[in-house]
């Protein structure tokens, strides 16, 4: 196994996301590996499979390879193999990296284990208040979406693929995603932040309806 498996890690994700959106970007990924470590220290855990999982989370995002899930499994366990790291740890990893996604919240995992709870609640915080928000509004940019429209309502009720398919306004997405994170975390630590962001986009939101109807 590579003596510096972390920081070879690290490095390679860098090269592998060099120009990526700025919602789906290295520092996406350094926010998640350090939210991941700090619910780690609550909870008992496999620390190499856990980096490992956090770094390598969203190595190849589908929205970005037409909707292609292969492809992000399929380059971490390339990566993995290289190092060579046991099977028994690339298949927890390859697997966490499987089954991490929102997808519309319908998507039942089908793989469980603590390591993939702190990196799933890891990458949901991210999601959540001020990044959360910037990130939205930057990927909604990307999308050329509109930021508001009175008259197209969220869904709430999107199968995974009319949720990887949408193009509704970005505000939608707080009630299609965002607001229903702080009820789907799995660790304690994740839910105590969850709720403090999730308060944070609800003012935003308020602060959102009064500028755009007037009244402040």
């Amino acid at each position: 196994m590579n003596p510096d498996l972390i920081n070879t890690t690290i490095s390679f994700v860098k090269q592998q996301l060099k120009g990526a959106e700025g919602g789906h970007d290295w520092f996406h990924i350094e926010r998640v590996y350090k939210n991941a470590l700090l619910i780690a220290k609550e909870e008992d855990c496999d620390l190499l499979v856990l980096q490992l999982g956090a770094l390598l989370h969203d190595i190849a995002d589908s929205k970005f390879h037409g909707g292609d899930e292969s492809v992000r499994p399929m380059t971490a366990r390339k990566f993995l193999e290289m190092q060579n790291i046991p099977e028994e740890v690339i298949a927890h990893v390859v697997n966490i990296i499987e089954n991490i996604s929102y997808k519309g919240g319908n998507f039942q995992k089908k793989f469980t284990s603590k390591e993939l709870d702190i990196v799933q609640d890891a990458d949901r915080l991210d999601a959540l208040g001020a990044i959360g928000i910037a990130r939205t509004f930057n990927y909604g940019g990307f999308k050329n979406r509109a930021l508001y429209d009175p008259e197209i309502q969220p869904s709430l009720n999107m199968s995974k693929d009319e949720y990887k398919k949408s193009g509704s306004p970005t505000l939608n997405h707080f009630y299609e995603k965002l607001l229903l994170l702080k009820d789907k975390m799995n660790t304690e630590t994740g839910k105590k932040i969850a709720l403090q962001r999730h308060e944070f986009m609800e003012d935003f939101l308020s602060q959102f309806y009064a500028e755009w109807n007037g009244n402040k």
